[in-house]
């Protein structure tokens, strides 16, 4: 059965964490390794709301840290799909960082993850719901989203490039 078609904003999911002692390195900032823990999490819920199924990580793109992020400071993760697949779908997430008062709010970090819908079995559970993207901006990521899987793909080793029609667009004239 067919799922119906659903707007990003239909699983969007805002997740919020406070760096605590325990979450830091000894430098007092965050570790990297629960910063990406945190963003799991929220690409994790906000996917399994989009496919309305249990899901997994199939794979995370360019994780970069673009700035420290102390101990103390508010944590803000908001995910949201940018496209489906057939069993899979991309997910964007972007985190932002502020004092406990809600100053010096800064962008600190972003990365694509993909998702695949399972069944309670673990095997793939069928094709996950279309996205609509209403926005320029969720279009221009909608559009970008099959590059972006093309090169994942080859990057994998699960594609070859001369297969790949978007990528080999970028760099063929028309």
């Amino acid at each position: 059965m067919s799922k119906r078609a659903k707007k990003v904003s239909d699983s969007e999911t805002i997740m919020t964490e406070i760096v605590m002692p325990d979450d830091t390195n000894p430098t007092g900032n965050l570790m990297g390794g629960n910063l990406m823990k945190w963003m799991d999490i929220a690409a994790s819920i906000c996917a399994g709301r989009h496919a309305e199924s249990y899901v997994v990580t199939a794979s995370v793109d360019n994780v970069s840290f673009q700035g420290p992020i102390p101990v103390g400071n508010v944590v803000t993760l908001k995910a949201r799909v940018t496209r489906a697949f057939n069993t899979s779908m991309e997910i964007y997430v972007e985190v932002f960082a502020a004092d406990l008062k809600g100053h010096n709010s800064r962008r600190c970090n972003d990365a694509f993850f993909t998702f695949v819908a399972v069944d309670e079995n673990l095997r793939p559970a069928g094709k996950v719901p279309e996205v609509i993207p209403l926005s320029k901006e969720e279009q221009r990521m909608y559009e970008g989203a099959l590059r972006r899987r093309e090169l994942r793909l080859i990057m994998a080793g699960r594609m070859n490039p001369k297969d790949a029609p978007e990528i080999q667009s970028l760099f063929l004239d028309s």
